[in-house]
């Protein structure tokens, strides 16, 4: 089955919605750097899930004409 997260890129990689794969893949950095900042919680598995967002996000982008900015 299909996480979410693949869902929403597999739309926005049909109607080549470059532009709001990027913010999602944005959005998500910024999301992992956050949690990496935190002391005092273990946040590994909450990283880690963001981690094979951002892969999947990428991978999106990937079927997309162009290179992958980053």
């Amino acid at each position: 089955m299909s996480s979410a997260i693949e869902l929403i890129v597999d739309g926005y990689a049909r109607v080549k919605d470059r532009q709001s794969l990027e913010e999602l893949r944005t959005h998500r950095r910024r999301l992992a750097g956050d949690l990496k900042a935190w002391a005092g919680f273990d946040c590994r598995l909450s990283i880690a899930q963001i981690e094979q967002d951002i892969a999947a996000i990428e991978a999106g982008l990937e079927t997309l004409s162009g290179p992958v900015g980053g």
